[in-house]
């Protein structure tokens, strides 16, 4: 039976917010990496010492406690400096709702005549903007659902920075919209369909995790892909007959 993660080694508040992020055992610790759990614990406000890391690599490595030697915890910092920002996401049904909303808006963009994907901006559970793509309309290749949806939200919020708020996009962004999700400091990007050709949070390149570009936001694929996937296959296909 595969270990349970516990206290000691580690604090009893590291314990139990890893296994709110589903990391409740060595296994799963090992499948997460010492060095992105740590960098969680951090993200979500938890004060914690380097000496948790070392626990960490220890359980993660199946050394003794305390028994991490300095070559060890030096590779356990590269690997830190190297892991892409980390977030607690939103509860399975909480996600599928504000994803479903952005299909609403991809699903308007499919009736005008746009590429089929839409966006919203939440912050603190409330909807701040929903926005879907609109270059054919406005003549404009920059009218992505992205970012008219974080345009919308930083005129709301009278910011442009959009800390503490989340993003949810029916399609993997491509690299113009990931540098604007990265500038306007989004927590979390969530999105439904991976885009093969030109995703950038991963299946082509992955600018969220180049640390040389102080990336502030924490991604999550995948969150209804197949109604979003089919709305697109619909759409190329209606224009394709």
């Amino acid at each position: 039976m595969t270990a349970v993660l516990g206290t000691p080694p580690l604090p009893p508040k590291s314990v139990a917010l890893l296994a709110r992020a589903g990391i409740r055992s060595v296994a799963d610790l090992q499948a997460y990496g010492a060095a992105a759990a740590f960098a969680l614990l951090r993200a979500e406000g938890l004060p914690v010492p380097e000496a948790v890391l070392w626990r960490l690599g220890e359980l993660a490595a199946g050394l003794p406690a305390f028994s991490l030697d300095e070559s060890g915890k030096q590779a356990l910092r590269a690997r830190l400096k190297r892991t892409p920002p980390q977030a607690l996401f939103p509860p399975a049904e909480e996600a599928a709702h504000f994803m479903r909303l952005a299909l609403r808006q991809a699903e308007q963009a499919a009736a005008a005549g746009e590429v089929p994907v839409g966006a919203v901006v939440v912050r603190g559970g409330q909807v701040l903007a929903a926005a879907a793509n609109r270059c054919v309309a406005e003549h404009d290749i920059s009218r992505h659902a992205e970012i008219a949806a974080l345009s919308v939200a930083g005129r709301a919020l009278g910011n442009y920075r959009l800390e503490g708020c989340d993003l949810y996009v029916t399609l993997e962004p491509c690299a113009m919209c990931a540098g604007a999700v990265m500038q306007s400091r989004i927590r979390r990007l969530i999105y439904a369909a991976a885009e093969p050709r030109s995703g950038a949070a991963g299946s082509v390149l992955n600018l969220f995790a180049e640390p040389l570009l102080n990336p502030h936001t924490a991604v999550q694929g995948g969150v209804l892909a197949a109604e979003a996937g089919a709305l697109l296959q619909a759409f190329f296909r209606a224009r394709r007959d």
